[in-house]
């Protein structure tokens, strides 16, 4: 209420609700939809017209202290790692023989606030070779994914041990601990799922914008709050993907929150190969003439800048909450802020 707001109401059923301006911090639930819309359509601007595959590298959850101690340097070894094997199949003769790209979206949750890291990434099915050629995919699952799961695994691990004797896990500080996790490690299998989406690539680039500026809960999840309780909806994936309500207690909540807070500083999206920022522009242009497309580049932030934002009802859950009036703010530094 402090930074004023607006007013909803929704032209199927009725339903009026306040929405109340936002901080703009990238781990509020309700802040960067703009944001968040510009992302997907620079990013639909992009897409090449080749097979693309959505590849998920997870974290073990045995590593889950360790992120909680040093998010700063698992997270940074975990992008490492995922572009690095990717890298490495798409550079073998083999396979594809060139350079590939990527684009990674780091995910830290499940629906119940549980930590659960892992990578979201979308990889478009090819390299481009040294001689200006465009090698494509053939595979409905782009590279065999135990043999990705191993080698993902095995640089990881190896990455780890050469932080922890860099210094750069101090706080692990139980005697053998560093040895004993890595070993544990080594001995068990790792999950990467990998799969062609030809036919919804946009369907995916949307599920990926949902998690490059927002955080584990929206407020339409949390159903009702008190001074000791919240109450959350939640989709079990265990029980066919049933939709429950979970009670936490208020201290319980706020603690699986601030799971997903990231390091200050840390990018959740990057882009690696030829989708680098430094190079995409002229590598794309290299691989639409490799594949002999007549490029037409859309200006996406001019596209998504003037667009209405679009609310959910939470009575009928469809996208029909306009906006019927404001709210002033409260306290007079949000209205000299807002002024």
């Amino acid at each position: 209420e402090a930074m004023g707001g607006q007013v909803l109401q929704c032209t199927d059923c009725d339903h009026t609700q306040a929405h109340y301006f936002g901080c703009r911090d990238r781990h509020c639930p309700q802040c960067q939809g703009r944001a968040m819309a510009q992302w997907a359509e620079r990013q639909q601007a992009n897409i090449l017209p080749v097979r693309y595959y959505h590849v998920v590298f997870t974290l073990p959850h045995r590593l889950n202290g360790w992120v909680q101690l040093h998010p700063e340097v698992i997270y940074r070894r975990l992008f490492q790692s995922a572009w690095r094997t990717l890298r490495t199949f798409g550079r073998d003769p083999k396979r594809l023989g060139g350079e590939m790209g990527m684009s990674a979206v780091l995910h830290t949750w499940g629906q119940n606030l549980s930590q659960h890291v892992h990578l979201h990434c979308l990889v478009p099915g090819g390299a481009l070779g040294d001689d200006g050629r465009w090698r494509g995919a053939r595979s409905h699952y782009l590279f065999p994914v135990r043999a990705l799961s191993r080698h993902f695994r095995g640089h990881l691990v190896s990455a780890l041990r050469q932080a922890a004797t860099a210094g750069e896990l101090h706080r692990v500080t139980r005697p053998g601990d560093v040895d004993d996790q890595l070993n544990a490690l080594m001995a068990t299998e790792w999950v990467v799922y990998s799969k062609d989406c030809l036919e919804h690539t946009d369907t995916v680039v949307r599920y990926l914008a949902r998690y490059t500026r927002q955080i584990a809960i929206s407020n339409a999840r949390i159903l009702a709050v008190d001074d000791h309780q919240v109450t959350l909806r939640y989709k079990d994936y265990r029980d066919r993907d049933r939709r429950k309500q979970l009670v936490l207690d208020g201290e319980e909540f706020v603690r699986r929150f601030l799971l997903h807070v990231l390091p200050k500083g840390l990018m959740r999206v990057r882009h690696y190969g030829f989708l680098a920022n430094r190079c995409r522009r002229r590598r794309l242009t290299e691989i639409r003439r490799a594949l002999a497309v007549v490029e037409t580049p859309a200006d996406a932030e001019t596209a998504t800048r003037d667009a209405e934002p679009t609310y959910t009802c939470p009575h009928c859950r469809q996208p029909t909450l306009r906006v019927i009036g404001t709210l002033r703010p409260t306290n007079h530094r949000a209205q000299r802020y807002r002024a």
